[in-house]
């Protein structure tokens, strides 16, 4: 496995993994999400590659405060081979490698299995609740 920052290349290989893996969303559109990464932090968007196929993905940002984890993919056929913790390895290191002190993700709470891979790596509950608001709408 060779882990990597994004590569334009990669898009359409990308989004067809998000969509094999249930993270597409009506309100956010893949490309403009892609887009908007490449223009900030380049560098903490990274695949996973597995015989020469991308095998999962990660998106990861640091606003100074707190870092956080997006998109984290992996292929549904590789699941459980180390992969996604790979990653998020990988992740933590540059985040620390920038002075991040925490990582933040949220998780939607019908998703069981990445809410036991998050706790399987030392993350927990926070006591928060999650807001949210669209500046921009990709529909």
């Amino acid at each position: 496995m060779q882990i990597r920052a994004f590569e334009a290349a990669d898009e359409e290989e990308v989004i067809v993994l998000w969509s094999r893996c249930g993270l597409l969303r009506p309100w956010n559109d893949p490309r403009k999400d892609i887009a908007r990464k490449q223009s900030v932090q380049r560098d903490l968007f990274l695949v996973a590659i597995v015989d020469g196929a991308i095998a999962a993905t990660l998106m990861a940002g640091y606003e100074g405060h707190r870092g956080w984890i997006n998109y984290l993919a992996v292929d549904p056929t590789l699941r459980r081979r180390g992969i996604g913790r790979a990653l998020m390895a990988e992740a933590e290191l540059r985040l620390r490698q920038l002075g991040c002190p925490k990582i933040n993700l949220q998780i939607r709470r019908d998703n069981q299995e990445a809410i036991a891979f998050y706790e399987r790596i030392g993350f927990r509950e926070d006591p928060v609740v999650s807001f949210g608001k669209r500046l921009e709408h990709d529909e």
